[in-house]
């Protein structure tokens, strides 16, 4: 069974950058699309961005030009590079495989001065 592990989150101020990464312990074959989704206290978890194993994107709109998902299939890593960081994008982000029940464990961003 796959594992997903998340890395890279902290504390940073307004308008600076944070890159995020998901390692999956097992090989991910075939057709899939990882993505990234993010959660704050009381509110529902929410997408962020998704990319399929062929390299399509897809972004929240809130995120659009100023995040980046990426993926290395060699490594199982998915990436998400967060750049001109706002307060309001602080929560915990998880990686997640979609259309299956496999979710890492989440690491805290918070965007603060």
């Amino acid at each position: 069974q796959v594992q997903l592990v998340e890395s890279g989150g902290g504390l940073v101020q307004p308008g600076g950058s944070l890159r995020l990464s998901c390692a999956a312990s097992g090989r991910i074959v075939g057709i899939n699309i990882m993505g990234w989704y993010r959660q704050t206290p009381g509110k529902e978890r929410e997408l962020v961005a998704t990319i399929s194993n062929g390299g399509s994107t897809n972004y929240a709109d809130s995120v659009k030009g100023r995040f980046t998902i990426s993926r290395d299939n060699a490594k199982n890593t998915v990436y998400l590079q967060m750049n001109s960081l706002k307060p309001e994008d602080t929560a915990v982000y998880y990686c997640h495989l979609l259309y299956t029940t496999t979710w890492g464990q989440g690491t805290q961003v918070t965007v603060s001065s």
